[in-house]
């Protein structure tokens, strides 16, 4: 199953002086059980194409489709079965803690299935096992405010509200932005744990590009609205003359590696993780002083 685009375009005040093209003929296949970046310089259609995948604005032209279902049927029958293929995207924006709004951790994660009109009994375990994939511990934070807790924390708040829907995608736009480097190192190990462990297939934003490297399996690259790339990060990032029409730099442990090699040091040129990096000249030095 997938979440597919085929030929989306979208414009926004269509037919008006402000008339503005914000994608332009996408194509593409999220596989589920993916982890995929998407990335882009400002203004690249990155938060338009987010929109489109649960059916929050729908093509001007082209289809957004949900594990084979249209998100915008064309009979009336089919809104339905469109709706629910939708319910199974779950967005979460930049700065979601923003949102929160009741007076205990517990009552914000149950806002959302108390909206599907779920038991008692079901809210909570549905709260219960959100908070604990999140790393809340249910007993310490259920009554807690949500507004007491740290920026890290409300932000695993925010999520653990969308997973208590139990969505088959989770779509992330900027998850780490504006954290201290704890808040940022926790809630993508979290993140990675969902993936890897609940086989949540997982859909990210970032201006991190070593946060992509890191992360994704796969990476979509916009410019101007339109589809540059869609590969793998070591692929995408080796491009040098896709990086500059996308604006985007290449990760810098990957920069770190080409200005090794340039001053002598053997590393692979396709290494772009950290790790990498300190793993092979690690590797270097032990084999000079052996």
């Amino acid at each position: 199953m997938a979440i597919e685009l085929q030929n989306v375009s979208y414009t926004y005040m269509a037919n008006t002086p402000m008339e503005r093209q914000a994608l332009s003929g996408i194509s593409l296949e999220i596989q589920e059980g993916s982890f995929t970046a998407i990335a882009g310089h400002t203004g690249s259609g990155k938060s338009t194409l987010l929109q489109h995948l649960n059916g929050l604005i729908h093509p001007t032209n082209g289809h957004v489709l949900v594990d084979g279902v249209d998100l915008q049927p064309k009979k009336k029958a089919e809104r339905r079965r469109a709706k629910a293929a939708a319910q199974q995207v779950g967005m979460v924006f930049q700065y979601p803690e923003q949102q929160l709004f009741e007076e205990t951790v517990a009552k914000d994660i149950a806002f959302g299935p108390q909206n599907l009109g779920l038991s008692e009994e079901e809210i909570e375990g549905r709260v219960r096992e959100a908070m604990e994939l999140m790393h809340l511990d249910y007993a310490t934070f259920k009554d807690v405010s949500p507004f007491a807790l740290s920026g890290g924390q409300m932000r695993r708040v925010a999520i653990a509200g969308m997973l208590a829907l139990r969505p088959k995608y989770l779509v992330l736009d900027e998850p780490t932005a504006g954290l201290d480097p704890r808040g940022r190192r926790e809630l993508t190990e979290t993140i990675t744990r969902l993936h890897r462990e609940e086989h949540v297939t997982i859909l990210f934003v970032s201006h991190n590009m070593d946060d992509i490297v890191r992360l994704a399996d796969r990476v979509v690259v916009l410019s101007k609205g339109r589809l540059l790339a869609y590969d793998t990060p070591r692929r995408v990032f080796q491009q040098d003359v896709l990086l500059e029409e996308a604006g985007l730099q290449p990760p810098e442990a990957f920069q770190l590696a080409a200005c090794l090699r340039e001053a002598g040091i053997e590393i692979p040129v396709d290494t772009m993780r950290e790790e990498e990096v300190v793993s092979r000249v690690l590797e270097l030095f032990r084999g000079r002083r052996g």
